[in-house]
């Protein structure tokens, strides 16, 4: 039984909306319409209805899970890592969330650089992620999820982190306290050029700016950069977690692969922005 489960939740019933509370005999999440959610052995729970999915399995594939976690795991990322670690441990948060959090890298990341004490939730909407973050991190809760439908009560976090992820705007606001904290990571406008060159005949500059949702302001911006050396296997890693990735086709791929030498650029955008209305 994972002690931070505690029988008064944070979750929210993804049927009825409802608060769910814990049943410790049962290990399940029960709602006052009886709705049942167990826990599952790793430790995460699935609130993800099944009339929710798109698709049998929503998210990234296993592959691509596995894929993008051994390039993470081979600390390409790990100075941008760092420098949402610190942020972090600056505002001193007690729950924090890590929106479409995959496997949990980074969730572990602030897990191992941060002195402060607090509660680390991460969502995601692929199941088998979920059970790896939870495998990997059993202090941290982990929930599978829809970012568009957040079952978490309103104004329960006081930041959310959001890596290259899709989010909703309302939702976000809905589960931030007043003056909670929003940290977004964003491709710069340098990031991955080169594995671009291969795929576009002209390649086009992200805009500098992150865009802030509705409802915050931002209050500070920093960016990131350096080059990284990836080797053929995780060059195609790499691309995989690009939305771009679907363009390659397999004479692109071989060519990526084949490259001499392939130093290439990183360029992220870390904006923290605030809540101002509710």
């Amino acid at each position: 039984m994972h002690q931070h489960h505690n029988p008064s939740s944070c979750y929210l019933c993804p049927l009825c909306a409802a608060p769910l509370t814990l049943t410790p005999s049962t290990k399940s999440y029960i709602c006052e319409n009886n709705h049942h959610f167990d826990l599952a052995k790793e430790g995460y729970l699935n609130l993800l209805p099944v009339q929710h999915k798109r698709s049998g399995e929503p998210g990234d594939s296993k592959q691509m899970m596995q894929a993008r976690r051994e390039f993470l795991e081979a600390g390409y990322y790990a100075a941008m890592a760092k420098s949402v670690a610190m942020i972090i441990e600056a505002s001193r948060p007690t729950h924090l969330l890590d929106l479409g959090c995959g496997e949990g890298y980074y969730s572990r990341k602030i897990e191992t650089d941060c002195s402060t004490l607090m509660m680390l939730h991460g969502v995601d909407i692929a199941k088998f992620a979920i059970r790896a973050a939870a495998q990997k991190q059993p202090n941290a809760r982990f929930i599978v999820a829809s970012s568009n439908r957040l079952p978490y009560v309103g104004q329960y976090f006081d930041f959310v982190l959001r890596v290259f992820a899709p989010s909703n705007d309302d939702e976000l606001g809905r589960v931030l306290k007043p003056s909670g904290l929003l940290l977004t990571v964003t491709p710069g406008p340098r990031h991955l050029w080169q594995l671009k060159e291969f795929i576009y005949a002209e390649v086009q500059e992200h805009t500098l700016e992150s865009v802030v949702p509705q409802g915050f302001e931002r209050i500070d911006s920093q960016r990131i950069r350096y080059k990284i050396s990836p080797n053929p296997q995780q060059r195609i890693a790499l691309l995989q977690m690009t939305p771009f990735a679907w363009r390659a086709n397999e004479s692109v791929l071989q060519t990526i692969k084949d490259a001499d030498q392939l130093d290439i650029e990183t360029d992220f955008i870390l904006t923290l922005a605030i809540k101002t209305a509710d």
